[in-house]
């Protein structure tokens, strides 16, 4: 059967299971764990200009069905990431996404430009929706006009696709998403994490060192499905989707709704095959349907 998806601008995957950034590292971090070839693609844990040293701990926090993190987009900037992460990123047999975050357009930009020079990658995905990044961050996300600038500056520079991460931390998801657009998007990749946060009740203090933090896992699951069923009425470029997603049906949902295509997170730091059981399980539930293109599934939600 095929399984090959096309996730923007034609970079067609082999097939449309893709592992989510910050929980994969940079992507050679899990090739001992399993095979990357087997998957679609891998992306990269969200560079930015500078090193960051991240939140204050802690920076994880369990939850019902899911969990909270405040990493704080811990990096080690652009220039070691080209230096000491690419070379090993460029070798995967998969498709490799970079993952990046800017404190203005103009920011966006030239680290856009700066890593196309140096290429070793197939696409770009522009974190715009941190909720964890107080130098901006979500803040993009949540403004139209600040989100379509940051993707048309991107686009002015870049020699690969461009998917911008969306966040669901907003009034009107479909406005930005179409705001995306307009600027060029060659892709949607969402649903970021909701903003939440956890408290000891004996201390009454925040768990969490940020006291807010990012919270993913199955809990969001229902949240990611209905923006992704919205947000593919109102664009029509590729949805990456995530948020929640742990098993193959988990997977068809997602693709029923709308995405072309989904990333696996949270559910690897529980089994961290995660992402090629979940391939396995869409392919079998694929088969015993008797469906021989995983594109029949795309967006083929019947609502009357």
């Amino acid at each position: 059967m095929n399984v090959s998806v096309d996730i923007g601008a034609g970079l067609v995957v082999r097939n449309p299971v893709l592992m989510a950034s910050g929980t994969i590292g940079h992507g050679a971090e899990y090739a001992g764990l399993f095979d990357l070839s087997k998957i679609g693609g891998v992306v990269t844990k969200t560079i930015t200009r500078h090193p960051r040293a991240g939140n204050p701990p802690p920076r994880t926090a369990e939850t019902p069905s899911g969990m909270l993190n405040s990493i704080g987009l811990t990096n080690p900037g652009l220039e070691a990431f080209i230096e000491e992460k690419i070379p090993a990123l460029e070798k995967l047999d998969t498709a490799r996404i970079v993952s990046i975050a800017g404190t203005s357009s103009e920011e966006f930009a030239e680290m856009a430009d700066t890593l196309c020079q140096r290429g070793g990658f197939d696409a770009l995905e522009i974190n715009i929706s941190s909720p964890n990044m107080k130098d901006g961050g979500m803040l993009f996300g949540c403004r139209e006009e600040a989100s379509w600038e940051v993707t048309a500056a991107v686009k002015a520079v870049a020699t690969v696709p461009v998917l911008v991460k969306l966040t669901p931390n907003v009034t009107d998801i479909t406005a930005i998403a179409t705001a995306v657009a307009d600027g060029g998007a060659d892709g949607i990749a969402m649903i970021n994490t909701l903003l939440g946060m956890a408290i000891n009740v004996e201390s009454r203090r925040p768990i969490l060192g940020n006291i807010t933090g990012g919270l993913s896992g199955p809990a969001i699951k229902p949240v990611a499905l209905a923006l992704i069923w919205k947000v593919a009425q109102a664009v029509d470029i590729p949805i990456v989707g995530m948020g929640g997603l742990t098993t193959p049906r988990d997977a068809v949902e997602f693709l029923i709704a709308g995405a072309t295509a989904i990333q696996v997170g949270t559910a690897t730091f529980v089994n961290p095959t995660a992402g090629p059981d979940v391939l396995a399980g869409l392919v079998e539930w694929c088969e015993q349907h008797e469906i021989d293109d995983v594109r029949e599934l795309i967006g083929s939600l019947q609502t009357s």
